[in-house]
């Protein structure tokens, strides 16, 4: 049983933009500096690669403008029948084309290998960024946000990457030969540039109109992932319910909106390819008429012509290419606006300097004065005062929303108290380092998640030094060892994700095996077992027993009598202490625990409304 609202905020500083938000998206196709600079530090472990990447493209860019000058020069080699000079002209070509295939190969796979490494290097930072960051965070988060940070934006990246030296190579090209043009003939060279001024201005107009379009493209394509992921997620529910036709029309309708926005931005990047193909066609007239009048005038050689025409076929592809490389480029930024924009999230629940570890301590859990909430402004608990002693076993019970679990939320540091302490054997829990925390603090939940793997990794997940022994051992102290040895491949059988594969009963017992191998000092267990069956829970009943001897114990039951041997039960109702002892004494008091013990046909909620009268407590709480 879970308190924590899908909805609540983060308690503590949160980025500027959430994940969820579009602002990432309105700085689409800026150029930014700051994203630029951590770009080039994630290139900064892989510079002698980037370097080597560079010369060979910077070559391979060179022997490009170079070879029509060599087809010009054998052209009017053969006019003038010289055939030495064309026969060293043909020589140097076919150096120069061997030069370009070598060093073009060497350019792009470095290329490719480098943008592999750097987006190796990106996804693993922010995976291990994501292992970190708070609940308060993830609560607020939603998963196909996260999956199209992780996927998405670093596939953009990934593109931008892989054509980075591919763009410097065109735009040395680009400026090759516009130089090579006005060297060879100044006059003919500025005419066949006349067409640039056009092409400025097309662009002008046309890059306002794609940024929105890309923009556009980007929040539709998110939103659909996102409705994806919570399908698919909840695809339990969805059947349940019944409600696959009326998904399908609501995921139909986003994947329409994708689509729209996917097309209208493709259509948007294709528009410069023919108008880059229009401009190539009026800078060839030009020089078809200009260079073929010089030529029959006598003013301008044949090898120059050919030259030009060679030359104004080359010019306008690596404009086009730049065009697209700009298109990327305005991904790339937006991606990566995104990707640090996660690699930012601030980790609010971290180890302060000088964080002292939890070592041989008395077993204790205190809370002092504590208020706190998931928003600060509606508290949930409000100054609890609570001291669970060494092997003690204590038991939470109270209503839905009253804070049982987020008293053990807070004893494991999930989040920060807002007022108050909260302290394990003695020390502030902001004061102890989280791996020692982790270490004396086992927990069972009421929904277990198991991972893929089999079923003896899941067991060792906490303590990955525990042997096979120590994992048949705890799995037959919670009566789990007979239904796995009944299963294929016995402690070798593949989980499938979540464990779904086997029932909840039997993943709840794996859960209760993993807390045992580990052997914590503190075992915490919320709702453990109200998913396993009646018969199942008296044999994790005799387990517990086993389980509880030497070890503080806190449970959260709402079935009572599965808590009535607890050292202390604590009643809790809207976030206060409102009894506490044990079975015994708590009954002979006659409070509301005595009642809601006596009345085992209605549920806890229903027996606080009809005990206190609270008809308003559900809406409340």
């Amino acid at each position: 049983m879970t308190e924590i609202p899908a909805n609540a905020a983060p308690k503590r500083s949160a980025p500027r933009a959430s994940l969820g938000s579009s602002e990432g998206d309105d700085i689409f196709g800026t150029f930014d500096v700051n994203v630029a600079r951590r770009f080039l530090g994630f290139l900064g472990p892989h510079k002698r690669s980037l370097i080597i990447a560079q010369v060979a493209v910077l070559i391979s860019a060179a022997t490009q403008v170079a070879v029509p000058a060599m087809v010009g020069a054998a052209v009017n080699a053969a006019v003038a029948k010289d055939g030495p000079l064309l026969d060293r002209t043909l020589m140097i070509f076919a150096a120069v084309a061997a030069a370009y295939a070598t060093f073009f190969f060497i350019g792009e796979w470095l290329s490719s290998r480098l943008a592999q490494r750097v987006i190796f290097d990106i996804r693993r930072k922010m995976f291990a960024h994501f292992q970190d960051v708070s609940l308060s965070f993830m609560d607020k988060t939603h998963v196909g946000r996260i999956m199209a940070r992780l996927q998405g934006d670093v596939n953009a990246l990934q593109e931008f990457l892989e054509n980075m030296n591919g763009a410097i190579g065109d735009f040395v090209m680009l400026v090759g030969i516009t130089v090579v043009l006005l060297t060879t003939d100044l006059k003919l060279g500025l005419l066949t540039l006349t067409v640039l001024p056009a092409l400025i201005a097309i662009r002008a107009v046309w890059l306002p109109y794609s940024k929105k379009s890309f923009r556009v493209a980007r929040d539709a394509s998110s939103n659909a992932n996102s409705a994806l992921a919570e399908n698919i997620n909840g695809i339990r529910t969805v059947q349940e319910s019944r409600r696959e036709a009326l998904n399908f029309e609501l995921y139909k309708e986003k994947a329409q909106e994708n689509f729209t926005a996917q097309v209208g931005a493709s259509w948007m990047t294709q528009i410069m390819v023919p108008t880059v193909d229009m401009l190539t066609g009026f800078a060839m007239a030009i020089v078809i008429i200009v260079g073929g009048n010089a030529v029959l005038g006598g003013t301008l050689n044949v090898g120059v012509m050919v030259t030009f025409i060679l030359y104004v076929q080359r010019f306008f592809e690596p404009v086009r290419m730049l065009s697209m490389q700009y298109t990327i480029m305005q991904r790339a930024m937006a991606a990566g606006h995104r990707i640090f924009e996660v690699i930012d999230v601030p980790v609010s629940i971290a180890d302060k300097e000088g964080a002292t570890e939890l070592k041989d301590v008395p077993a204790t859990v205190e809370f002092r004065n504590v208020t706190f909430g998931y928003d600060p402004k509606r508290p949930i608990l409000h100054d609890i005062s609570l001291m669970v002693r060494p092997k003690e076993v204590v038991a939470l019970v109270g209503p839905t929303g009253s804070g049982k679990t987020s008293i053990i939320a807070l004893a494991h540091r999930f989040y920060e108290v807002d007022q108050g302490q909260v302290l394990v054997g003695g020390h502030d829990v902001r004061d102890v380092t989280l791996d020692s925390l982790g270490a004396n603090i086992g927990m069972v939940l009421q929904e277990p998640f198991l991972f893929t793997g089999t079923i003896e990794q899941n067991i060792r997940y906490n303590t990955l030094t525990a042997s096979k022994d120590d994992v048949i051992a705890a799995a037959k102290s919670v009566s789990a060892h007979d239904f796995i040895m009944r299963l294929p491949d016995g402690y070798d059988t593949q989980l499938g994700q979540r464990g779904r594969n086997i029932s909840m009963g039997q993943r709840q017992l794996i859960s209760f095996a993993r807390a045992l191998v580990a052997n914590p000092q503190i075992l915490i267990l919320d709702e453990a077992t109200a998913n396993i069956d009646s018969f199942t829970e008296q044999a994790i009943q005799k387990a517990l027993k086993v389980l509880f001897a030497g070890r503080t114990c806190m449970v959260i039951a709402h079935r009572l009598a599965t808590i009535r041997d607890a050292d202390r039960i604590v009643v809790l109702q809207q976030g206060r202490i409102l009894e506490q002892g044990s079975h015994d004494v708590l009954m002979k008091t006659g409070g509301l625990y005595s009642h809601l013990y006596t009345s085992a046909h209605a549920s806890f909620d229903d027996q606080v409304v009809a005990v206190t009268g609270d008809a308003e407590f559900a809406t409340r709480t």
